[in-house]
Parts: structure tokens; C-alpha cells; sequence
């Protein structure tokens, strides 16, 4: 077994081991802290001019947010999931926008985003402490 076989492998592990005993909560900051990471990996790989990587970490984000999308309770009394979904769509338009011209303000539009809205999240996370 190669290094990095072992290594993947080993990664897989714990992931599963922390998906499993988080909670709700902490579920929904490992998802914007997935798209953070892709997004951060898909700018570099744009800087470099890897098409392929920058792609795939793009489509791996968008794919992300689409779950946080889709975690929505829009049956909720309350603005904010309608914000939220509005805003999550206007993150995946940033993305296939920074995919499509390879512009990296749209990268960097839609991290700032996500770093917002997670900002607010961890927040929560703090105060019901």
C-alpha cells in the first residue's frame, strides 16, 4: 500500500469518526468549512493554471453548498432560511461564474459569502456554550 493510499485512507477513517459523533450543528460548520477549503484549493489551482483541479474543487463546492441549501427548513416562521437559500444561490452563480471565465474576484466573492454566513453560524455555536 502506497503512503498516500494509507494516507486517504487514514482520512477517510476519522472523517467518518467526526461525522458521526457531531451534532446537527457541528455537521453544518464542517460543510462551509468543505466549501472554504475547495474554494481556497480551486483558486489555487486557478493561480497555476491547473483547469482540471480548479474544476473539480469548483464542482465539489457547489456541491456542498447545494446541501447546506437543501438543510433548509423554509418551513420555518423566520426570513432568514429564505435569505440563506437566496444567498446559497447566488454563491453557486459566483462559482460557475469563476469556473466558466476563470475569474477570481467571483472565487473571492463567493468565500466571503460563506465566511459570512459561517461567521454568524460559529457564533451560535459560542453563545450556546
Amino acid at each position: 500500500m502506497s503512503l498516500q493510499k494509507a494516507l486517504n485512507q487514514y482520512q477517510q477513517i476519522n472523517a467518518h469518526e467526526a461525522i458521526s459523533g457531531a451534532s446537527p450543528h457541528r455537521l453544518i460548520q464542517m460543510l462551509m468549512e468543505g466549501v472554504v477549503e475547495r474554494i481556497a484549493v480551486a483558486k489555487g489551482a486557478m493561480q497555476r493554471g491547473d483547469i482540471a483541479q480548479k474544476g473539480l474543487s469548483i464542482g465539489k463546492a457547489i456541491s456542498i453548498v447545494g446541501g447546506l441549501s437543501d438543510s433548509l427548513n423554509l418551513e420555518v416562521d423566520s426570513d432568514i432560511p429564505a435569505n440563506l437559500d437566496s444567498l446559497y444561490g447566488y454563491v453557486v452563480e459566483c462559482l460557475m461564474t469563476a469556473n466558466a471565465k476563470n475569474d477570481e474576484a467571483k472565487l473571492d466573492e463567493a468565500l466571503a459569502i460563506i465566511k459570512t454566513i459561517k461567521s454568524g453560524w460559529d457564533e451560535i455555536a459560542a453563545e450556546a456554550v
